[in-house]
C-alpha cells in the first residue's frame, strides 16, 4: 500500500471545523485512547464512521485494533511536529468557547 502524503494544512483545519470531529478530538485529548462506541454521540453509526475517517485522513486520529474494538487515539505527536502549536491552539479555544456557552 503507497504511503498516503502528509496532510495539508487546510484538510487539518477542515477536519477540526466541525463540531463533532471536534469534539471527538477533545475527548482524545482528554481521555487517551477511546473504542469507536465510547463517545457518548447520539449519532448513526455510518456518520461516526465518516467523521473517523476524515479525521484520520486528516492524520489527527489513528487507530489500533484491541480485541474486537477499534481503540483511537490521537496523533497529539504528528500534528505537532507538522504544525506547532496548532492542535493546542484549537483545543484551548475550544474549551474556552464551550465555558462561554455553559
Amino acid at each position: 500500500m503507497a504511503k498516503r502524503p502528509s496532510p495539508e494544512l487546510h484538510e487539518v483545519l477542515a477536519a477540526l471545523g466541525d463540531p463533532v470531529r471536534l469534539a471527538i478530538v477533545r475527548q482524545l485529548a482528554e481521555r487517551g485512547e477511546v473504542p469507536c462506541g465510547g463517545f457518548g454521540l447520539d449519532l448513526a453509526k455510518s456518520t461516526l464512521s465518516h467523521h473517523f475517517k476524515v479525521l484520520r485522513d486528516a492524520g489527527l486520529v489513528g487507530a489500533r485494533a484491541e480485541g474486537t474494538s477499534l481503540m483511537n487515539y490521537l496523533e497529539r505527536d504528528a500534528v505537532e511536529r507538522r504544525f506547532p502549536g496548532l492542535l493546542t491552539s484549537v483545543l484551548d479555544t475550544s474549551a474556552k468557547s464551550v465555558r462561554r456557552r455553559s
